[in-house]
Parts: structure tokens; sequence; C-alpha cells
């Protein structure tokens, strides 16, 4: 877990705008460590806060050795490139941040550790920290969170990276706020940077997958609400990831995320998204398996309308609100009061 204290830099060279930069823009919303500026010599001079609205102003600078003139103490991979690798154009990015005695945050597959962790002068104050390497290696999976008495929710998708993270930490936020005894089970890298604990799902072997969200939910059993960070979807071909958490978690309630601009997948962009209900309706179905486990029912949708004007975001939830007879909110644009209410009455 990072020192809330140490000052972070956070390297999106190239990709502050586009969704393989969503590990940054998730530290840069989230981290509670003071950010000292974003590595993108595109958009040098600039905030981030023209790109997300967050409450804090993060510069953006042309290089690292400009942030760590700033006293920057730990470097963040914020880029997500496509299955995790990390290209060879870093290493002299990681090689500099090493020898300033920088400390380094990697969220991706590719270890840093067995290729760059010899560079490391001051072992007392400077590490690596792979986050994707798994803690402990769970058993398989029973069923036994279905026994808990707590509200689980779990958030699923229509896609990969259409808010499932940020829709738990903003439920997350907002039910602290209220007072509720509540915690957030991070599983995948980002969520387990921010919040210091959780387990990297995708790099569980798959037979285990279901018993180390099982184990961790288990671990979370004195709390009266469990919001479990959903990852990939049942509908894209090359998520594996929904299933295990359904089986694992046991869910009571779910919570639908979906990108308002979206009406197929990102990638591969021929296959089109079903009719929402429909969609519905089959996780419902595969989380509760005829009654085998816990009754589990979307209770509502959160809808990333960023790419929206305002006009247009109220008027595209409110239609989806006449559809579904749902709960629909942006968490992010209009909050999710109505969302931690429903948790919080039924």
């Amino acid at each position: 877990m990072l020192d809330p204290k140490l000052k972070v830099a956070v390297y999106m060279e190239g990709h502050i705008d586009s969704d393989y930069g969503k590990m940054g823009m998730g530290v840069v919303r989230y981290l509670k460590n003071p950010i000292v500026g974003v590595v993108d010599k595109a958009f040098a001079g600039k905030l981030i806060n023209d790109f997300i609205e967050i409450p804090r102003q993060v510069p953006i600078f042309e290089s690292l050795e400009k942030i760590i003139e700033q006293g920057a103490e730990v470097l963040i991979l914020g880029i997500a490139p496509s299955g995790g690798r990390i290209p060879d154009s870093w290493d002299h990015v990681i090689e500099k941040a090493l020898k300033a005695g920088m400390s380094i945050v990697n969220g991706l597959h590719d270890l840093l550790k067995p290729k760059w962790e010899h560079k490391i002068e001051n072992h007392k104050n400077q590490w690596i920290w792979d986050v994707r390497v798994p803690q402990f290696t769970p058993v398989i999976a029973t069923g036994k969170a279905s026994s808990i008495s707590n509200k689980r929710v779990l958030l699923i998708g229509t896609d990969m990276a259409v808010g499932k993270m940020t829709s738990g930490l903003e439920l997350y936020e907002d039910l602290q706020k209220k007072g509720a005894n509540v915690s957030f089970v991070a599983t995948g890298q980002i969520g387990i940077t921010i919040t210091g604990e959780g387990i990297p799902l995708d790099a569980f072997k798959l037979d285990y997958a279901c018993g180390a969200v099982e184990q961790i939910v288990l671990k979370n059993a004195d709390k009266e609400i469990v919001i479990i960070e959903g990852q990939g979807s049942l509908l894209h071909p090359g998520s594996s990831a929904t299933l295990p958490l359904m089986r694992g978690s046991c869910p009571t309630h779910l919570i639908l995320c979906i990108r308002a601009d979206k009406n197929s997948l990102r990638s591969p962009e021929q296959i089109e998204i079903p009719d929402i209900k429909e969609f519905i309706n089959l996780n419902e179905s595969l989380t509760t398996v005829v009654g085998t486990y816990p009754k589990a029912k979307v209770i509502a949708i959160c809808a990333n309308t960023s790419m929206l004007s305002d006009i247009d975001a109220r008027t595209f939830l409110k239609n989806l609100f006449k559809k579904t007879g749902i709960i629909v909110t942006d968490p992010v644009r209009f909050g999710v009061d109505k969302i931690s209410e429903t948790l919080l009455e039924t």
C-alpha cells in the first residue's frame, strides 16, 4: 500500500486522451496521495483538469525530469497497452526514475522487478510494486459467500472499460459519507493501487479465480455492504472474468455499467450490444441460476455520458429510465445518491 504522504508522478505519454490511459486517469481521480504531475509532452503546460473533472489541479509536464524537479517520489505507469505488455520504449523512463531514487508502481502483466530490481540503490526507501502479482493461492470456490447475510453489490458491464471501477468507487465514497458499514473489493490493478489491497483477478489461473473472489468477499463478511469491482463483460469474446466474480461473490445486487455513445463493443466493433433489458435478464439469470444462488437484481444503471453535452446526457438517462424502470445515472456527473439510498433501505 502506498504511503499516502508520498508525492506521485503519473506516466501517460501519448495516452491522456485515449482509453489506454484509464490507469492514469483512475489514479489522478481517486488516489489520496499528492499528485505532482502527469507526463505527456503533447499536452505539456495544460492541466489534467482539461480532460477530466477533479477537485484538485494536476499539471502536465513534457518529461519525467521536470516532475522529478517538483519533488516526485513515486512513478506510476498510467498506461494500459493491449495485452498488458511493457513496451521497450519505456525502458529509458524506468531507468531515469530508478536512478533518481523514485519508486515505481506497475499495473501491467509484464513484471518490472525481475528486470529492474538490481537498479535500486536505496532498498530501505525505494521499491518496485508489481500490482498484478497474486498475494495468496486460493482454494477452489465452494459458494460460501451465499451464506453471508450482508449485501454484496457486483458491478457488471456491457463491455470492457465502461466505468465499473469508477462507479464502484463513487458508490463506496458516497456510502462512507452516509455512515454505512461498507467496503470496496478491488479486483483490478487500478483499484488495488488506489485502495492498497484486493485481488488482481486476471493474474490468477482460471480455476482459482472464483476462489480468490470468494476468499476476499468472506474476509469482508463483517461489512453491511460489500461493493465488488467488476471486470470484463459476458458479451465480450475476450473476457472470462464476469462468471468467477458472480460465483465467488454470490451477489445480492447488480449494477450495470455502460457507455452512452456505444451500440457495439469498442473492439471487436462488429459485435453489437443487445437490447439492454434482455442483457439485464441474462446477467440476473446467470447470477441466480434458477434460485441456486441468492436472488440478484440489477438495481441501477451507471452510464458514462462524458462524451455528451449536459442536455443530451440528461435526455439519454431519462429515456433509459423510461425503458428499464430502474435508477439510471452518470455517477461522476450526477452522483449516486439514489443508488446509495436504495441499498441502505432494502
